[in-house]
């Protein structure tokens, strides 16, 4: 299932927007303020943006900008009243890859919509967004602030068991099952220490002082749910 986020603060208008481009294998995430969307891009990874500019809370240029610093790869349209060429060249500036002006055809918003996707470089589904990274576990692709990250296979398996478990606690036999897999020799636990300090030095910007992959006493470790 791929998924595209659509931020319109008229209620109205996107649900018709969400119908229009309802497809098989294709889900619409409708939001009506920065906030929510804000929140939806912590939780889900998305294929295409479809953005406002003038909403309740703010521009939606302030959230195109932000993305596009995590996800340059990320196709971002621009749905908006404001038609003056200043406006537009400000929207594509920003990093926007469209800019389409209200009032507009929904056939048109569809084929444009389909364009973005089918363009080399579009964003996948397997990717997931915990600002202020992006993992791709399937491509073993790993990003912060829009730069790669290199990790080895033991500190993608750790990772990917935390953030599949994000917000819980995740103890420490059940992350040595998980990440040393290979039925080999026994590993000694000392052995997943140093993973996690390895796996912070790459993703914490204070490795001693972690915000993201946190020690759960007495258990074992979390990926904490941050925003």
């Amino acid at each position: 299932m791929e998924r595209i986020l659509l931020l319109e603060d008229d209620m109205a208008l996107g649900q018709g927007i969400a119908m229009a481009l309802q497809i098989p294998n294709m889900e619409i995430a409708v939001c009506r303020t920065l906030a929510e969307a804000r929140r939806a891009l912590a939780e889900t990874a998305f294929v295409l943006l479809i953005l406002d500019v003038n909403l309740p809370d703010g521009s939606g240029l302030d959230l195109l900008r932000e993305q596009k610093a995590l996800r340059p790869e990320l196709p971002v349209i621009l749905l908006t009243a404001n038609d003056l060429e200043l406006d537009e060249v400000a929207g594509l500036e920003s990093g926007a890859d469209d800019y389409i002006t209200k009032p507009f055809s929904l056939a048109v918003l569809r084929a444009r919509v389909n364009a973005r996707l089918r363009r080399p470089g579009a964003a996948r589904s397997g990717e997931l967004a915990l600002p202020p990274f992006v993992f791709d576990f399937e491509r073993m692709v790993y990003r912060k602030h829009g730069a790669a990250i290199e990790l080895s296979r033991a500190e993608q398996r750790l990772l990917r068991a935390l953030v599949e478990n994000r917000g819980r606690a995740v103890s420490r036999a059940a992350l040595v099952d998980r990440v040393w897999t290979d039925g080999g020799e026994y590993v000694d636990e000392n052995a997943l220490t140093v993973t996690v300090r390895r796996l912070r030095a790459k993703l914490e910007d204070d490795p001693a002082a972690p915000v993201y992959l946190k020690t759960v006493y007495g258990v074992g470790y979390t990926w904490a749910v941050t925003g």
